[in-house]
């Protein structure tokens, strides 16, 4: 789906937090955070995926997919600054080089990047609990992004 001129991040969420402190968005409302707050040359959709919610479409001309997943954490650091308990929020993406799972429209196809959005109340405890270090160790540099907030 990806080619030279516009990039594609899929975005899943990670509520990693206790509901009682932060409200957990809706699939709705997780999408409404970028599609509002994102500039005009990123477009936002929702998709119909188990696992994905939200489809980001991005002119590489202008914005690198770790500018893209800066930008879609000061979003939800945004949407969350409301509250009384904030969040740490992460930023995970890593591009897919393997073959699709699925051919559907809105699954990850190889070349767009898989964006794990992550609220959790210790980012260094969730990224030691998924062993982040040792998953992205072996990765070139630009296959992956990580955002901490």
């Amino acid at each position: 789906m990806s080619n030279n001129l516009q990039g594609r991040l899929l975005l899943s969420h990670n509520f990693d937090v206790p509901p009682d402190l932060v409200p957990a968005l809706s699939r709705e409302e997780f999408v409404d955070v970028f599609r509002l707050s994102l500039p005009e040359a990123l477009s936002c959709r929702q998709v119909n995926n188990p696992h994905w919610i939200v489809e980001i479409l991005f002119p590489t001309a202008e914005y690198s997919p770790s500018q893209v997943g800066e930008l879609c954490a000061q979003a939800l650091a945004n949407k969350r600054r409301t509250g009384s308990a904030i969040p740490e929020i992460l930023v995970l993406g890593g591009i897919k080089t393997t073959p699709p799972t699925s051919d559907s429209p809105d699954s990850l196809q190889p070349g767009d990047w898989g964006v794990d959005v992550v609220e959790t109340r210790s980012g260094e405890a969730f990224l030691q609990a998924i062993a982040w270090e040792a998953t992205v160790a072996q990765k070139p540099a630009d296959s992956i992004f990580k955002v901490a907030l």
